[in-house]
């Protein structure tokens, strides 16, 4: 069965931002999360701190203040589509997310 889905929580980033890292749709276990890359199997939270040097976060809170010290951002292209089961095979994209909020965040000065 075919289901209409919204994307169900915001973009991540603040004003020192750099790097924004763009997914597609949350996945079920993201969705059941309320957050970006949920599935514990997903190696995006282990990469990143591989990267910057920091630890591995273990709570949702602890990966925000994570992304946001290393100046990223997280956002999804798809703000709602049309699902069947959890494949993303039988999706369809119906409205593309708009940026704006990013976009017209204004970027400090280099210090």
């Amino acid at each position: 069965m075919a289901e209409q889905l919204i994307h169900p929580f915001p973009p991540l980033f603040d004003s020192e931002s750099r790097v924004l890292i763009l997914g597609s749709f949350p996945s079920v276990k993201s969705r059941e999360a309320r957050f970006f890359y949920g599935h514990p199997q997903n190696r995006f939270w282990k990469l990143i701190p591989r990267l910057f040097d920091a630890p591995v976060p273990q709570t949702i809170e602890e990966k925000k203040a994570l992304i946001l010290s290393c100046h990223l951002a997280l956002w999804d292209t798809i703000q709602s589509c049309t699902i069947t089961g959890a494949a993303w095979s039988a999706s369809s994209a119906t409205a593309r997310s708009r940026i704006t909020s990013i976009k017209n965040t204004p970027i400090p000065s280099p210090r």
